[in-house]
């Protein structure tokens, strides 16, 4: 048998984790044609799980997700299984749009909105010395109008085309045993699951419940600090009826440094009288690098790699060239091979 992380869905089509294609195809047309509505109109639900499991077992991706992850990992790599609410909701007792995005269930039980993330732009001498900025954003928050009704008291109403949930389904039957699920946005609420009376919608967010305003954050960024960090504002986010207000993240991005410039102080130079700088070496100073993250009195290693940029011709007196000569090392003797070039050229020319 095969080890996967939920065999519900197995459990419908009657069949083993391991069963092979054909196997769903038969436990699925022994079943559709068993429950379909037509045959028996009171086994509506059982159709669409029934269909439902077929269309998730025969597909080897969402399979895969299935049998790895369970009924979580189908959610969220699915996006929903194709939308299918009311039969996520019916199999797995647990409303779909919970599972989307960045959303999820908080302690409270209440649906938690999806987080905001935004790019914070700082240099490298923020992050070295620490900064406060200010940052605006606009959001959504309830109106205070309507109290994030929408409208008056009692004027919302559930959709009764969809039942609620923004969505109408729809099975058409293509061959025996063999049926097409559609969905599409419900047009009556527009997807809300809702209708107001347009006469008494409020006035001052037009029955959408939440108004935009602009946020002012103020951002501390800390000595340490590294490129990609994140700074995290607990229930900052967008604000909806019903639902918990997400984070605010702000996703540190280092700026590129056009040139970082220094001058050593004798008592830390890590450079010993005499000794030579080549190029592409490189030297560290100890406890000179970036500070710690909340520990900034700590800090790293500094290393530097030297391009050295060499004089051009005649960048000094000739007058001086014998004091330059007496301080450099001694020249190494090169062997005469004029006479060897000359015989040569004359040996050439015959």
């Amino acid at each position: 048998m095969a080890n996967v992380a939920d065999t519900k869905l197995y459990d419908i089509l009657g069949v083993p984790p391991g069963a092979s294609e054909n196997e769903l195809k038969k436990a699925y047309r022994k079943l559709a044609k068993e429950y379909h509505p037509d045959k028996n109109p009171n086994a509506g639900d059982k159709f669409k799980e029934i269909s439902f499991a077929y269309e998730v077992l025969s597909n080897p991706e969402k399979r895969e997700l299935y049998d790895r992850y369970g009924e979580q990992g189908l959610r969220e790599g699915s996006g929903g299984g194709g939308g299918m609410d009311d039969i996520f909701s019916h199999i797995f007792g647990g409303g779909l749009f919970g599972f989307m995005g960045n959303q999820s269930r908080s302690r409270n039980g209440r649906r938690r909105g999806e987080d905001m993330m935004h790019p914070l732009k700082v240099s490298l001498e923020d992050l070295y010395n620490g900064k406060t900025t200010k940052l605006q954003l606009s959001k959504n928050v309830l109106c205070s109008a309507c109290s994030g009704q929408g409208g008056k008291s009692g004027a919302v109403q559930k959709c009764s085309a969809c039942r609620g949930r923004g969505v109408r389904i729809m099975i058409r039957q293509l061959a025996p045993g063999m049926v097409q699920q559609m969905q599409s946005v419900c047009s009556d609420c527009n997807g809300e699951g809702e209708v107001i009376n347009e006469k008494d919608r409020c006035k001052k967010c037009e029955g959408k419940k939440v108004i935009k305003e602009v946020k002012i954050l103020e951002v501390h960024v800390d000595k340490g600090m590294k490129h990609g960090q994140r700074i995290t504002f607990t229930g900052e986010a967008d604000q909806a009826p019903g639902v918990e207000p997400g984070d605010i993240v702000l996703l540190l991005q280092e700026k590129e440094h056009e040139v970082i410039s220094f001058r050593f102080i004798h008592f830390f130079s890590p450079f010993s009288p005499g000794k030579v700088i080549e190029p592409g070496c490189v030297r560290v100073v100890r406890g000179e690098g970036m500070p710690q993250y909340r520990n900034p009195f700590e800090k790293g290693d500094l290393y530097i790699k030297f391009d050295v940029q060499f004089p051009e011709n005649n960048w000094i007196n000739p007058d001086k060239l014998s004091e330059l000569e007496d301080l450099l090392p001694s020249r190494p003797e090169v062997p005469n091979v004029i006479g060897e070039t000359e015989e040569f050229a004359s040996t050439y020319e015959e």
